[in-house]
């Protein structure tokens, strides 16, 4: 009887084992797939590498000497070559770094409008560190891959979005209006990115009231209020400690009318330090899976779930002086107006030497600019 009673168990253990290895087999794979899979189009941007990077630094010496020297025999000598230095790992699995172009549309969805927030975030999982760079949307800049029939070929840095924008049909190339975006910031900058986020005004307000608000503490005063009907009265912020909902935060964040867009860059840091905090709170942690799932669809991105989670894991190792906030010296530019063909008129722009603005981005991108934050910065 009890060999009968055993033999019943190992064969009911055998037939769940069996069951669970075949569940795995097909499961496994297609879990996997998802949570690698890009939540949004991807940039597939064009790579270029330049072939001296192909070869090791030792060849590519020995390759510029000449023939014959007796230079190329010393090229690195092996007697006097330094330890190699362990590198630390990524931390959360992430790669070492990380660039993504972070976008705010001035729209109710992501086939149209404007791009009023231009954000370069460089995450390094390594120290850990995040660098986040504003770039100002009044450039006027070269836009590249729109549909010749089109004839549109310059505007505007945030324009570039907007005629991406699947709902303007100008171009057709991948990633939509962030695809566009990013090629255009690269073929003016320099500036390459690895992924994007972008964030319209009714998401952005719906995740900070998901949040419970946030809390920002005002120096100054920040007047939106504005009498002219055309013009949307953004209210006035008084001095002191405000606890923000999703739409007056993006009110503040939207203020611009009797300052620059300088200030507005600054008002919109401060909303996003709030965020950063109230996002580390440890009762906010708990609760950030669901959130994340909640807005899955809602945000537009290019990030997988495994990127993301990555990121999420990052957040709370993060130190304040390790999250720097800055943005292009003002000196760089002046205002100026240009003719607008699309719209027949003059338009304002920020005129600039760009040479400049590529050197400050290549320093950035390297990490090695900035090395301070500029204020104002997460307290």
């Amino acid at each position: 009887m009890q060999k009968r009673n055993r033999s019943r168990i190992i064969y009911l253990v055998a037939s769940i084992l069996a069951l669970l290895v075949l569940a795995l087999a097909v499961i496994y794979p297609r879990a996997r797939q998802q949570w690698m899979t890009p939540l949004g189009p991807g940039l597939q941007l064009p790579t270029y590498t330049p072939a001296i990077e192909s070869i090791s630094p030792t060849v590519a010496a020995a390759a510029l000497t000449p023939t014959g020297s007796s230079a190329a025999a010393s090229v690195v000598p092996t007697s006097t070559t330094p330890p190699l230095t362990p590198t630390p790992q990524p931390l959360c699995g992430g790669p070492p770094v990380m660039v993504v172009l972070g976008i705010g549309a001035d729209a109710d969805d992501y086939d149209y409008g404007l791009a009023d927030v231009i954000r370069i975030a460089r995450i390094d999982f390594t120290i850990p560190k995040v660098s986040v760079l504003s770039i100002p949307r009044d450039l006027w800049v070269q836009i590249p891959d729109i549909n010749t029939k089109y004839d549109i070929t310059a505007g505007k840095l945030n324009q570039a979005y907007f005629y991406g924008g699947p709902g303007m049909g100008y171009y057709t190339g991948p990633g939509a209006g962030a695809g566009l975006l990013a090629r255009t910031l690269d073929l003016n900058f320099g500036m390459r990115v690895d992924h994007y986020g972008a964030v319209n005004m009714n998401t952005f307000v719906k995740i900070i009231d998901a949040l419970g608000g946030i809390d920002v503490y005002l120096e100054k005063p920040v007047d939106g209020r504005s009498e002219d009907p055309s013009t949307i009265d953004l209210g006035f912020f008084p001095v002191g400690q405000h606890h923000f909902s999703g739409e007056e935060a993006l009110r503040f964040s939207r203020v611009r009318k009797l300052y620059n867009d300088f200030t507005r860059q600054d008002n919109q840091t401060l909303v996003l330090c709030a965020l950063r905090k109230k996002i580390t709170e440890p009762a906010t942690l708990i609760k950030l899976p669901k959130i994340i799932a909640a807005f899955q669809n809602a945000v537009l991105t290019d990030l997988t779930p495994e990127q993301l989670t990555q990121l999420a894991c990052l957040a709370p190792q993060l130190t304040r002086q390790n999250i720097l906030f800055t943005r292009l010296p003002d000196e760089l530019f002046s205002p100026g107006r240009v003719l607008d063909p699309r719209r027949d008129r003059t338009t304002f722009v920020l005129e600039a030497d760009y040479d400049q603005i590529q050197t400050y981005v290549k320093s950035f991108l390297s990490g090695e600019w900035p090395t301070e934050p500029k204020e104002p910065t997460c307290p």
